[in-house]
């Protein structure tokens, strides 16, 4: 069974330019990883952030479970994420010397039920990069448009 994309930060990838990704696990209670399946999260506003030598995911929104009871979670707490040592030494490094973000790009469940994010090092894009970006989208959309409409005739 293929992993499946649960949710995905789409103004991750407008606001930042990712220069390198990362999958990480995520510590869950038994009612977030009932949610995720089903789909009720938000990634819009998380970052990843590392404290104590821990990466942790911070603002990323879980829906409640509806079945849920007293033990249900709470929908926006801090989630740790599973890196290993290595892994979070050079996070660390990379984040304190050139000034990178951890973002989070997609929360996808693996084929075996595991729950894993995709984090992103990414640089926060200026006004005039996010213009660039949108021009240089419109000039490919034109073209594709020309030769599309070159071949009909």
């Amino acid at each position: 069974m293929p992993e499946k994309t649960i949710a995905l930060n789409r103004r991750a990838r407008h606001e930042f330019s990712i220069e390198d990704t990362i999958e990480a696990g995520i510590v869950l209670s038994g009612t977030e990883i009932k949610s995720i399946r089903a789909g009720k999260v938000n990634l819009a506003d998380a970052f990843a952030r590392i404290d104590r030598d821990e990466a942790w995911l911070v603002g990323a929104h879980i829906a409640p479970w509806e079945s849920g009871n007293r033990y249900n979670h709470e929908p926006k707490r801090d989630r740790k994420l599973l890196l290993h040592r290595e892994e979070i030494d050079e996070l660390l490094g990379r984040t304190k010397a050139k000034g990178l973000t951890l973002v989070p790009l997609r929360l996808y469940v693996t084929g075996r039920g595991k729950a894993k994010l995709e984090i992103g090092l990414g640089r926060g894009k200026q006004i005039h990069d996010r213009r660039r970006d949108i021009a240089a989208r419109d000039a490919k959309r034109e073209m594709e448009r020309e030769l599309a409409d070159a071949r009909r005739r």
